[in-house]
């Protein structure tokens, strides 16, 4: 299959960035072979601008707001006060490190985690001196929640606003549900990683860092933080009501950080800008040209032979195993085109309700199983290289996600199918 060959030299220009090449370019590269070919029309052109403008532009904004927060010292405060809370316990430490990354990941998305919250607490372990094999039980807690955190709004992930909008879920609806599966998340992933880490993470650690005022860059978006929270989750939630994409709230709020950080001229405002994930909006539309080619072609045809098969299953494991499945295939392929593939297998299928969901949490968890499975993860592993020169073994990596990944997902779909009896 051509489209098939076409999607596997793709992925492999983002994974490889052979000569630096960024993702947005290696995308739009596949996009522009699967015009040419022949497998994608003008239509299917404007079908998929229709389906990523308001996940890629929600997305953008979010990070840049999280950036402009960052600059002002909000995350390097929070870091220093939950090593000052943890009373020289690691393991408490641990705990909040997972605890404060599951908040991050919920307002400013993974990709907020990844980008901000990683090189802060990186920082943070070298200056009270812990030793390589802690820092990596940390850092690695701090990757995994990234993702498995990502459930609760449309927000937090990428994959979330394209798994829910296209089906007419919106903010508040959406958060409704995935609430619990989310904290159901949060608890399960942090008593496997406790489990896994238990030999690794310190008994003691220095019971108190200065966190100076001067550290507080701005004190105006400082002071912010949180009525920017709140106020973006109301206009979320009063925005859906009047089917208002996220987008529309979600860029005027990152104008307004910078226009303020720019008026206030404390920070660097320009820095966030430069920092955003600009490359992800050509990624999104050339990769899901590329994928929805791939779908057209026969894909979504075994996707959803396999689904379909899974739907006779009882007690729950018709949404494990179609949740499995979309976990699966955002492994091996990111779980940016898999959730687009999880939407048209649904859709072919005509099946409604909480199940169609299994894709969100699928494509949030599933990435965790290998390095490829999420952009979040490849920011991340790449900021630790380049920044903390830090680098995570592929197979140290797998090892994790599967280990705790599986249990946690199953965990979760079991919770969202036990939502939908009481629903029902």
């Amino acid at each position: 299959m051509i489209s098939l060959g076409i999607f596997i030299f793709t992925l492999s220009l983002v994974i490889k960035k052979p000569k630096g090449i960024q993702i947005g370019y290696s995308a739009s590269i596949g996009a522009i072979i699967t015009v040419l070919a022949g497998f994608t029309t003008f239509v299917d052109f404007l079908n998929v601008v229709s389906i990523v403008w308001n996940a890629t532009l929600t997305f953008v904004s979010v990070v840049i707001i999280a950036l402009v927060f960052d600059e002002a010292g909000v995350f390097e405060y929070l870091a220093t006060k939950i090593l000052n809370y943890s009373g020289g316990s690691g393991k408490r430490l641990f705990i909040l490190v997972i605890l404060v990354g599951s908040f991050i990941s919920a307002f400013f998305a993974n990709d907020g985690t990844a980008l901000v919250l990683t090189p802060v607490i990186v920082a943070l372990l070298y200056r009270i001196g812990l030793d390589k094999k802690a820092i990596f039980a940390y850092i690695m807690a701090v990757g995994f929640i990234a993702d498995s955190a990502s459930i609760p709004f449309l927000v937090s992930n990428l994959v979330n606003i394209i798994a829910a909008t296209y089906f007419g879920i919106d903010f508040f609806p959406y958060m409704e549900v995935m609430i619990v599966p989310d904290l159901v998340s949060i608890i399960a992933s942090l008593l496997f990683l406790l489990i896994y880490f238990r030999k690794s993470i310190p008994v003691k650690i220095p019971k108190k860092v200065e966190f100076k005022n001067e550290d507080i860059k701005d004190p105006v978006i400082f002071k912010l933080f949180f009525p920017v929270i709140i106020s973006l989750v109301v206009l979320y939630s009063v925005g859906g009501i009047y089917n208002i994409p996220v987008s529309i709230v979600a860029m005027p709020a990152a104008v307004f950080m910078l226009l303020l950080a720019r008026k206030n001229r404390k920070i660097d405002y320009v820095k966030p800008v430069k920092e955003a994930p600009w490359q992800i909006i050509l990624f999104s539309l050339g990769m899901y040209i590329v994928v929805y080619a791939l779908a057209t072609n026969g894909m979504v045809f075994y996707m959803a032979k396999a689904v379909g098969y899974f739907q006779s299953f009882p007690f729950g494991m018709n949404f494990v195993m179609t949740g499995f499945l979309f976990a699966f295939t955002a492994s091996i392929m990111n779980n940016l085109p898999s959730v687009l593939l999880g939407d048209l297998t649904l859709q072919h299928l005509h099946i409604s309700g909480i199940i169609l969901l299994t894709n969100a949490i699928g494509n949030d968890i599933g990435p965790k199983f290998t390095p490829i499975g999420s952009l979040a993860t490849l920011v991340w592993l790449y900021m630790l290289d380049r920044k903390a020169k830090i680098k995570i073994n592929t197979i140290e990596y797998m090892k994790l996600g599967l280990i705790v990944g599986i249990p946690v997902l199953f965990i979760t779909l079991m919770t969202l199918y036990v939502e939908s009896i009481i629903v029902l």
